[in-house]
């Protein structure tokens, strides 16, 4: 009972992340054994902003290991987030705040998307990035969101 206390406990001290949801994949190469190696489209929407969803594309490794979440992906990832309607503050926002984290190795890799606000121009900032526990790699892709009244189409 005080296991599963603490493990509640614990969970409840997470930061709040976004899970995604795969939209489709394309196989890039072909596995004899295992699934083929593809690029895998995934979407997840903001936790703390309402009306912003944002969309990944990245490289999966497929074979055996693949198969069996022992292989490590690839660092490259591209991501396009875009207003989906009226976009709601649900707390406050700290600039590099994780919206989404994945792990992409056994251990030690994660690929994860950080926000920024740009109060200047009005703009959400969405970087993603991966990381690993001794060195990361510098391949990085952004995107931004002009916050704007949202007009629902008419019709």
């Amino acid at each position: 009972m005080r296991l599963a206390k603490g493990l509640l406990g614990l969970l409840m001290a997470l930061p709040l992340l976004a899970s995604a949801e795969e939209i489709g994949q394309v196989s890039t190469v072909f596995k004899f054994v295992g699934p083929n190696d593809r690029i895998v489209v995934e979407a997840f929407d903001d936790p703390k902003v309402e009306g912003v969803t944002c969309y990944l594309s990245r490289a999966k490794t497929g074979g055996v290991k693949g198969g069996l979440g022992l292989a490590e992906d690839r660092a490259e990832a591209s991501i396009a987030c875009r207003q989906v309607g009226p976009i709601r503050f649900k707390g406050d926002l700290k600039d590099g705040d994780e919206v989404f984290k994945e792990r992409t190795s056994l251990v030690f890799k994660t690929m994860q998307v950080v926000r920024f606000l740009d109060k200047k121009r009005n703009t959400l900032v969405y970087l993603v990035y991966s990381d690993r526990l001794i060195e990361g790699s510098p391949q990085n892709a952004v995107t931004a969101i002009p916050i704007l009244p949202w007009v629902p189409v008419q019709q």
